[in-house]
């Protein structure tokens, strides 16, 4: 409708309601908001599970009355799916973010996709933003590929628009990331592509990708 105000939320399928809401008379641009009424939410450090400051990436974690007790006789994946955080328990969203100084959240990637190059944190949705700038590029996805020296590494399988195909070599986009990000971050291989595998909503499977890339990188059998 015309004039309807569009308003940014998140929450989980493990909880029955939003658990952040991005107000509508103080909204920030492209951010999960703030933790609704009676909701608690922190961000920690997924290895050491020690409370972040503002501002540092690290899992969001998040309790309220919204929140599920547990996964239905699964008590390992329920006793995975929390912590224990200031003497309360949260629920481990999986999903990287960070907490700004007005308290306002923002969600950086999921934490099962985070890329360890060398001991660096590399986050493939903010590889594939950038990315996405290139002229050329249509449709990208990051994955770790497997590295002897650095253990993992970044690589991205990209579709080039129509008009750009068999005009833009792999190393042309290498050259053009190293100009734009970390040189970490940027994708030590390129794989051109037709497309990419979709879900029935349209969003791109990177778990489909990744376990291909894991299966080719594993050793032949002898």
């Amino acid at each position: 409708l015309i004039g309807a105000p569009y308003v940014e939320g998140y929450g989980l399928t493990e909880t029955a309601a939003p658990t952040h809401i991005n107000p509508v008379e103080r909204p920030k641009p492209q951010c999960l908001g703030i933790p609704v009424l009676n909701t608690d939410s922190r961000v920690i450090d997924p290895e050491t599970l020690a409370e972040l400051p503002c501002g540092e990436v690290g899992e969001i974690v998040t309790r309220g009355p919204q929140v599920f007790a547990g996964y239905w006789q699964q008590e390992a994946a329920t006793r995975d799916a929390f912590v224990n955080v200031a003497g309360e328990r949260f629920f481990r969203t999986g999903d990287l973010g960070y907490v700004d100084e007005d308290g306002y959240f923002f969600l950086v990637d999921r934490l099962k996709r985070m890329i360890n190059a060398s001991g660096y944190k590399v986050w493939p949705a903010e590889v594939e933003a950038q990315m996405y700038r290139h002229p050329a590029i249509q449709e990208v996805c990051v994955i770790a590929a497997k590295d002897d020296y650095r253990g993992e590494t970044v690589k991205a399988l990209v579709v080039l628009r129509e008009a750009h195909r068999g005009q833009v070599a792999e190393q042309d986009i290498i050259e053009w990331t190293r100009t734009r990000m970390a040189a970490y971050k940027c994708p030590r291989t390129i794989q051109f592509v037709d497309s990419l595998p979709k879900s029935a909503t349209g969003k791109v499977q990177w778990r489909v990708l990744q376990e291909a890339e894991r299966a080719r990188s594993q050793p032949a059998p002898v």
